[in-house]
């Protein structure tokens, strides 16, 4: 007999491919305006970091009794290890003009695969919650839906940047609106230790402070510095803050 309770967390995730490949297929849909939705993308990333992964870092280390240094730590390898990784692909693959824009594939796929293990990360987060209850489970699967598109939105909008075709961006999008999923059903044969949890966390949140500060808002107000841009960022900013108070 089917345990259909065992299968809420996996129906959710499934929930969450759809998500996050309309958001990838709107990115694509409109990539002639590439730099308003890089400003609204920036607002996201910020908004992601500080409503959503900071709050969940100070929860574990509070609750698990967790040396707090070591999520900041962690926060400090991923934004010098992705700067690092980003200029020696840049310096090694690409001429002097495509260095000073910031711009390789290489750079587009490694931003996409960090994203994808963010989108795994979500599924975990799906399928631990249902672990604790189906009430905490619900509310995780939905503040994960709710963002997912933006991640979807967030991997083609990478790739693009980074001079990748649409054929290549959509099979990363794919594989991100994919991840959840398998990280959901992963839950079904073992957890993940709040101590790996907080380290994870801080190293991603490090990434997404780089690639949001460092590439992203920087390239959007490059060639179309504007009001409107601005507005967008903090749009952005304030869906993210919305989507993790309110869901």
């Amino acid at each position: 007999m089917v345990d259909f309770s065992s299968m809420q967390p996996i129906l959710f995730a499934i929930a969450t491919f759809f998500s996050t490949l309309i958001g990838g297929l709107f990115a694509i849909r409109f990539k002639t305006k590439l730099h308003l939705i890089m400003g609204f993308t920036a607002g996201v990333l910020l908004g992601v970091v500080s409503f959503d992964i900071f709050p969940e870092i100070i929860n574990q280390v509070h609750e698990h009794h967790i040396p707090s240094i070591e999520p900041m730590i962690a926060l400090v390898i991923g934004f010098l290890l992705f700067h690092i990784l980003e200029k020696a692909m840049v310096i090694h693959h690409a001429h002097e003009g495509d260095y000073a824009d910031h711009k390789h594939p290489h750079v587009g796929v490694a931003s996409a695969l960090a994203l994808v293990g963010h989108s795994f990360m979500d599924g975990v987060g799906i399928g631990l919650g249902f672990q604790i209850n189906p009430a905490v489970g619900l509310l995780v699967a939905i503040a994960v839906i709710a963002h997912d598109f933006t991640d979807g939105m967030n991997t083609v909008t990478l790739m693009l940047h980074h001079n990748n075709t649409a054929k290549k961006s959509k099979r990363f999008l794919l594989l991100d609106a994919a991840a959840p999923v398998l990280g959901a059903l992963s839950t079904l044969f073992f957890q993940v230790s709040p101590h790996f949890l907080v380290w994870y966390l801080g190293f991603f949140a490090g990434f997404l402070l780089y690639i949001g500060i460092s590439d992203i808002l920087p390239e959007a107000h490059s060639k179309h510095s504007s009001f409107k841009l601005i507005g967008l960022t903090i749009i952005g900013t304030a869906f993210i803050f919305f989507v993790t108070r309110f869901t």
